[in-house]
């Protein structure tokens, strides 16, 4: 380890706290560190907020070291009964947090005994979340064992009125450490080990340089327009410098989505047209000139048009359209022939003056010079060629094989073939002779231009890259340096049959099989650099977390690298780095100067009894009540009555929501079973069906509602329906929200539903709840003064009792006729339904015969009198018609009141 890495290790095992790091410093390898420490029978260890694909990856490390034993992974597909010894066996586990939400409110997991939790990405932690949850349970039963949080995102403790603190609270922990990358240790560490780095600042093309300032004037006369439309909310963030960024979507969804429902539409358009301005500002720099003349011309039609708030009729937009046309047809005459000559049936590629990528014939030169120094060493080195998505990695890799010409040619072919009338482009990409022959070409051209080659690339050796784009890590697929080998056919033969190879074999070997393109994640990149361990890196697309990762790994390694940053000059993509870099240097900024203002409570690690989110439910009721008798401030009033804690029966499939933890928050306990009538059992009268409103659709689309609420209306007094919102939504019907796809059809409308679901039972009652929070309010509300629920009563309604399991049986017209019969219950109904197959044969039955199928006297009693006794109407009614006062609507009502 590096000796800023020891330092923030022993920080964290010094005292228990959060550690803030910036991305790319390797906090992957103290989280390691720590796991190698705890790492014994003794201890019981609980790493939480790790997905899968990291956990293989830490994994992997660890059995790379020679670590036994290796932690274990606890998921669903675990028993309850393995988990329980996996708890007894000790070590580290990496656990779910559901999981282990459940085994510790059921007691499954020994909390006395847990060692200490690490949290992985500590900035989920907010008060609503499992992982809080997790923690309030585990520090009411602890208060020796350790808390231990990591996290590598600065500006997500930036977001609202002091989140670090409540962060810090939650995880009960009183230390904060940060770490930026201009920390004095940090920086001294890394500038002794940097790599060897050649910038190639590049220039775009006239007609991109045009295309550039077209899409930047659309964007800020958006911008503009966005800001004048909505004077009410804060669009002091709202700029052109961050419009392009990748972060202003959050920043615009953390300012609209709550009043959404309140804009007009026309700031809801420019919203829209934003993000579409954004992706046609991306397409310039990262793809070639047919995919963006394809994107721009989709735009330009009389449906977009009108979608818009009307940039497409500014004279910028014109600009737009007009340069992305001639990156591809070429200059207004040549175009204008080609478009009007209509002698030949077909066209010829080769008419088209196609614009190659100003990064394509970038790369190849760098491959070239790869290509000749190792060459005269006669050394096989690796070179890793970094991009932003898996599209361009395919794109270059074509590229590289094929040539521009044939690549552009193809896509235009693709693209726009059949509507120019073109041949389809006659190239053979399989075979090797093809590609060898196409680089060599492209060698034999690049050495007559290399006056200019110096021109475009001057270099800066010894510096570190500063100006990159930032990758969207999250779109592409992970390709290790395995699947890169089988999916792109660029390992021919194995390494034994390399070393026979002649020197031809192994220059092109070098050129078309040592290219490892790929999209850059956090754990592939960890690894991709570990298993290719590359000579030469060519940065296509810079990312600052792989740049940070980069300058450790060299820092790790002694063999020097050298890295080649291709970046466009003066451009948007040096300005998102930048604006990037600015960020976080911003966000750590802000978090020192919290630090150094901030008050943090002793009580604050959960370790005493003066937490407040912990002293409620840290005594038990006989605590409580010698506690009482112990006050002599009270006089001689009478002593009061000891308070039981409350509790509420929740379902296990609950606990996938944030309610759980909110409840538990305000001092309710929560007994987590399986129930198949309800998700909450607040009372022995009260249940509450709760759906979102993605749930509340389809469950009225499907039918489910009706026979859940059938089902509470049965076994309990007060059925409730919860209808909950999101709390970052709108508190409002809208959207498909509010109507279904088909408009026309008032029966799929989501009111009318209610209304029917209500008349059907009129028991039910509907709660609107805004947010989790108003929800668990309402719950301590409903639970005052109230006896509290029976687990078995509650678990008893199962298959066997529950009449919606078995309902699909029956005919249910048939089975609401005898459900309402005098005499008929629960209890009964399924036996007269199986035993009697007609009416006519109920009718025909003794009152001694429904008494052995119904198993009641009394009941068979008021069937049988119900089904035979003449019913006759009261006197005063026989009176009033032999009267003759009767009108024939007053004899019609007179029959309905004698029927029912």
């Amino acid at each position: 380890m590096l000796e800023f890495e020891n330092q923030m290790l022993l920080d964290l095992l010094h005292e228990d706290g959060l550690l803030i790091a910036a991305k790319g410093l390797g906090i992957e390898r103290i989280l390691i560190s720590l796991i190698t420490t705890y790492n014994d029978p003794g201890n019981l260890v609980v790493v939480m907020g790790t997905n899968q694909r990291e956990e293989e990856y830490l994994l992997a490390q660890l059995e790379a070291q020679s670590l036994t034993p290796l932690p274990r992974c606890i998921t669903a597909d675990c028993p309850v009964n393995e988990r329980a010894q996996v708890y007894h066996d000790g070590g580290v586990l990496f656990v779910t947090t559901r999981i282990l939400v459940m085994d510790l409110l059921m007691e499954r997991i020994p909390t006395e005994l847990v060692t200490g939790i690490i949290v992985w990405k500590a900035h989920r932690i907010l008060e609503s979340c499992q992982e809080a949850f997790a923690l309030r349970l585990y520090r009411q039963k602890n208060k020796t064992g350790f808390v231990k949080a990591l996290s590598t995102s600065p500006l997500s403790f930036t977001a609202g009125f002091c989140h670090v603190e409540r962060v810090m609270r939650n995880l009960f922990v009183k230390k904060l450490y940060l770490w930026p990358r201009f920390h004095v240790d940090i920086n001294t560490c890394l500038e002794r080990f940097h790599p060897e780095v050649v910038e190639l600042h590049l220039s775009m093309t006239s007609a991109m340089k045009e295309i550039q300032m077209a899409v930047l004037d659309l964007i800020t006369a958006t911008v503009q327009e966005l800001k004048r439309s909505n004077n009410s909310i804060d669009t002091e963030e709202f700029t052109p410098e961050n419009a392009i960024s990748k972060s202003f979507e959050k920043m615009l969804q953390v300012q609209l989505d709550p009043i959404w429902h309140q804009l007009s539409p026309r700031t809801r358009t420019l919203v829209a047209d934003l993000k579409v301005l954004k992706t046609v500002l991306g397409y310039l720099t990262q793809y070639d000139c047919v995919t963006f003349y394809n994107l721009v011309n989709s735009l330009r039609t009389t449906e977009k048009a009108l979608q818009s708030s009307g940039w497409m009729l500014l004279s910028s937009a014109e600009t737009l359209f007009y340069y992305a046309k001639l990156r591809v047809f070429g200059s207004d005459s040549k175009k204008g022939k080609k478009e009007n000559d209509n002698a030949s049936s077909s066209k010829n590629m080769n008419d088209f003056h196609l614009e190659v990528n100003p990064k394509w014939v970038a790369l190849s030169e760098v491959l070239d010079e790869i290509q000749q120094e190792v060459s005269e060493s006669k050394d096989m080195e690796k070179c890793l060629v970094v991009t932003q998505d898996d599209r361009t990695s395919l794109q270059l890799r074509e590229y590289l094989v094929s040539g521009s010409e044939v690549v552009l040619q193809r896509l235009l072919y693709q693209t726009l073939g059949q509507k120019l009338g073109l041949r389809q482009p006659e190239c053979n990409l399989n075979t090797v002779k093809t590609n060898k022959g196409s680089i060599n070409q492209r060698n034999e051209k690049r050495s007559l231009n290399k006056s200019d080659k110096a021109q475009k690339e001057p270099t800066n050796k010894g510096k570190k890259a500063k100006k990159s784009k930032t990758s969207d890590s999250g779109k592409g697929k992970d390709i290790t340096l395995t699947q890169i080998t089988k999916r792109y056919n660029f390992v021919g033969h194995s390494d034994s049959e390399e070393a026979g190879s002649d020197k031809e074999d192994d220059e092109e070997r070098i050129l078309s099989r040592r290219h490892f393109l790929s999209p850059l994640t956090l754990v592939q990149s960890l690894k991709l650099l570990e298993d290719v361990q590359p000579k030469y890196i060519i940065m296509y697309d810079s990312d600052l977390t792989f740049i940070r990762q980069l300058e450790v790994w060299q820092a790790r390694h002694v063999d020097r690298v050298r890295v080649y940053v291709l970046v466009y000059k003066g451009t948007t993509e040096e300005q998102v780095y930048l604006t990037n870099v600015k960020r976080e240097k911003d966000a750590f900024e802000y978090l020192i100067k919290e630090k150094a203002s901030m008050v943090i409570p002793e009580y604050n690690d959960g370790k005493t009894e003066d937490h407040p989110d912990l002293i409620r439910d840290s005594r038990s009721a006989s605590e409580v009540e010698a506690d009482e008798k112990k006050d002599t401030r009270k006089g001689g009033q009478a002593e009061t009555e000891v308070k039981i804690p409350q509790r509420i029966i929740v379902d296990l499939r609950e606990f996938r929501s944030e309610l759980p933890a909110l409840v538990h928050k305000r001092g309710i306990e929560l007994d987590p079973v399986t129930i198949e009538v309800g998700d909450y059992i607040l009372s022995p009268d009260i249940c509450v069906e709760r759906k979102s409103l993605s749930d509340l659709i389809g469950s009225l689309n499907s039918g489910r509602l009706y026979n859940q609420a059938q089902s509470m209306t049965r076994y309990y007094k007060r059925p409730i329906l919860l209808i909950e919102f999101d709390q970052n939504k709108p508190f409002h019907l809208q959207g498909k929200y509010f109507l279904s796809s088909d408009a026309s059809s008032s029966s799929k409308d989501v009111a009318a539903k209610l209304q029917l679901l209500t008349l059907h039972f009129p028991h039910l009652r509907l709660l609107w709840c805004s947010s989790p929070y108003a929800t668990a309010e309402i719950f301590q509300l409903l639970k005052a003064g109230r006896e509290e629920p029976v687990v078995s009563k509650a678990e008893a309604i199962t298959a066997e009792t529950n009449p919606d399991a078995a309902s699909e049986r029956y005919n249910p017209q048939i089975k609401d006729f005898i459900s309402k019969l005098p005499g008929i219950n629960t209890q009964n109904i399924y036996s007269v339904l199986n035993k009697v197959s007609s009416l006519p044969e109920l009718l025909s039955l003794s009152q001694e015969t429904l008494t052995e199928i119904m198993g009641s006297t009394s009941n068979a009693k008021a069937l049988h009198s119900s089904l035979h006794q003449c019913m006759k109407p009261p006197e005063q009614f026989q009176d009033a018609k032999r009267g003759g006062r009767f009108t024939k609507k007053g004899q019609r009502r007179f029959q309905n009141r004698v029927t029912r």
